[in-house]
């Protein structure tokens, strides 16, 4: 059974979309995953991972040296061993190459297609999810979007058990972060302010400032906000009636833990393929506005400046969702 590496080295949403494609590939032989340091913590303890690879492509990797070392880590271990390029990079596809994989497979349309022995064309109009398993084969890019799947350690479990001591009512998770501007949701303090659940906030600490403006109007909410490790973080989502989050990191987790799910979307929009994937979900958005989508990400300011794709999506129709999910 040929070994397989696969390359992702994106953002950390997209390395929890690439778990269906490691699960498949794992059927067939061992996998190996090269991930950024951030991303790794994601896939610790993942069953369908044999062998687990950073890349500190902006760190200790950076440059040639880097580069070659990485390369010799994942050497193809078989001539029949293949590359999987879920991140379509240049540098990616250099890499594999560098590391003697023969067969290297990876989208048509990706900056670092000049490096691939296999072009696929991605399923249009499909998930994420779902275009990264045709990588595997085309043929499963046509099946139902797969849930991801993520593997919270006990330790992640008895973080949470302790975060959540003596709190035993029903929690609503709020994830009001995102690195890109304006995919940020204005109206979760009046969303918080409104639910009859107890809300707790999740993020890293770069969102403390956004917590503290939704712990100021329910002094009750819990901010896990920087005080968990991303695998404990999908953990306490999913226990969690609901969560309500932007297009960002916490609505991936709720998908591969499979938690009711409000995502938000503004500038960006579910048909790009990174909508939820839980079995239970809203996407509440603005309708009627021409200039959505205006970015593929969410610029860091409204290029209309009115922001109205998030400022006019209101509290009231986000608490009706999550009354919806919850059954509050």
């Amino acid at each position: 059974m040929p070994a397989s590496l696969v390359i992702q080295t994106s953002f950390l949403g997209d390395v929890v979309l690439t778990t269906p494609l490691v699960a498949e590939l794992a059927k067939r032989g061992p996998v190996t995953c090269v991930v950024t340091p951030g991303a790794a913590p994601l896939l610790d303890g993942h069953p369908a991972v044999s062998r687990l690879v950073v890349y500190d492509k902006r760190g200790k990797d950076a440059g040639a040296a880097g580069f070659l070392r990485v390369a010799a880590a994942v050497h193809a271990p078989s001539p029949d061993a293949i590359a999987y390029l879920a991140q379509g990079s240049h540098r990616s596809g250099a890499l594999a190459q560098a590391a003697g994989y023969r067969t290297r497979t990876g989208f048509a349309t990706s900056a670092g297609r000049f490096w691939y022995t296999q072009r696929r064309v991605a399923p249009p109009g499909r998930h994420h999810a779902a275009r990264l398993l045709s990588l595997a084969d085309p043929a499963l890019g046509e099946l139902p979007p797969p849930r991801p799947q993520l593997f919270p350690s006990s330790d992640d479990e008895a973080l949470v058990h302790e975060l959540l001591r003596g709190i035993d009512e029903p929690l609503v998770a709020l994830a009001p972060g995102s690195v890109w501007a304006t995919k940020r949701w204005p109206h979760f303090p009046a969303l918080a302010r409104s639910l009859p659940e107890r809300p707790v906030v999740i993020g890293g600490l770069e969102d403390h400032d956004l917590a503290a403006a939704i712990c100021a109007v329910r002094p009750d909410a819990i901010d896990a906000t920087g005080r968990l490790p991303l695998l404990a973080s999908a953990a306490l989502i999913a226990r969690c009636r609901v969560l309500v989050t932007n297009d960002s990191l916490p609505l991936h987790l709720a998908s591969a833990m499979n938690t009711p799910t409000v995502a938000l979307f503004g500038p960006t929009i579910p048909a790009f393929g990174f909508g939820p994937l839980a079995d239970r979900m809203a996407q509440p958005q603005f309708e009627g506005l021409p200039c959505r989508p205006c970015h593929a990400h969410g610029p860091m300011t409204c290029p209309e400046s009115h922001f109205r794709c998030m400022r006019d999506l209101l509290p009231e129709r986000v608490a009706a969702a999550v009354r919806d999910l919850s059954g509050s």
